[in-house]
């Protein structure tokens, strides 16, 4: 179970099912159940892959979420519009590397300061000039995942390498232009606690912080005194059983408990001065 997540592989699934013009073949289905009426509607189960052609109406589809927690939710995909981009003119200091089969790149880039960040879009600049066979995406990657995200950011996108090219230089000219995206981080960013679903529970949990923090023992104890006019088991019996205890695979025990552990845990958060400016799950 993907936690907080859930839904968001039905989405990554419909994206790229847009992006490539397939409808990927319902998984771990080799016979549709009988106990639907398959012909009174348009809904069908694919057994395998089929081509998904553009037509006169945008395409789309439909991602559900049916949280095991209760929360259900829908969202519907539809296709970007089609545009047509003039064709880009090689820079002349770069030679012919072929295009990237991915519609674009992005080279993330930051800095403490305004200045910082068109300093190091001006270092990528030469880097790239230097090496115009760099990877492309190897780059993207290190920039994303291994540097540090300061407070001034910005993105230089391009196809290829003298598309990437243009936008730092424009980044590091005047700080905007066609293939830049750039922003300064809110100062007042908020937390928000999220409530995991059934699933993201392990057995042991809450068993060290009960012990070792009065502030989330004490709430667990007020969660149990809640629990038991409406349970015939103990929290705190639940929580110290050994894997394999009978009632780790009960929904009525496993559910009142991930409540009980994620309302003690906000209680620390909060104990320690964090506020939540939402709380979802």
């Amino acid at each position: 179970h993907t936690g907080a997540a859930a839904g968001v592989a039905g989405v990554i699934k419909s994206v790229l099912a847009l992006h490539n013009g397939v409808l990927p073949k319902t998984l771990n289905v080799d016979e549709p159940t009988p106990k639907v009426d398959w012909s009174a509607g348009a809904v069908e189960l694919l057994t395998e892959a089929r081509e998904w052609a553009r037509a006169e109406s945008p395409r789309r589809a439909g991602v559900s979420s049916f949280g095991i927690s209760g929360t259900n939710a829908h969202v519907i995909i539809e296709e970007a519009p089609e545009t047509e981009e003039p064709p880009a003119q090689p820079d002349a200091g770069l030679p012919a590397v072929p295009a990237l089969k991915t519609p674009v790149v992005p080279w993330l880039v930051s800095g403490r300061s305004n200045g910082a960040l068109r300093g190091q879009a001006e270092r990528l600049s030469g880097l790239l000039e230097r090496d115009p066979g760099l990877d492309l995406l190897d780059t993207a990657y290190s920039l994303a995942t291994t540097r540090a995200a300061l407070e001034h950011r910005a993105v230089a996108l391009g196809r290829d390498a003298s598309g990437v090219l243009d936008s730092l230089r424009a980044l590091t000219a005047q700080g905007s232009g066609p293939g830049v995206i750039s922003g300064v981080t809110a100062a007042d960013s908020r937390a928000v606690f999220v409530f995991p679903g059934q699933g993201s529970q392990w057995v042991g949990m809450g068993r060290e912080l009960w012990d070792a923090s009065p502030v989330f023992g004490e709430s667990m104890v007020a969660c149990e005194r809640a629990l038991s006019p409406h349970v015939g088991w103990s929290l705190r019996d639940v929580v110290f059983r050994d894997a394999g205890d009978p009632l780790w695979g009960r929904v009525d025990v496993v559910q009142p408990v991930l409540w009980a552990v994620m309302v003690s845990l906000a209680a620390v958060w909060r104990s320690f001065g964090v506020e939540p400016a939402a709380v979802v799950g």
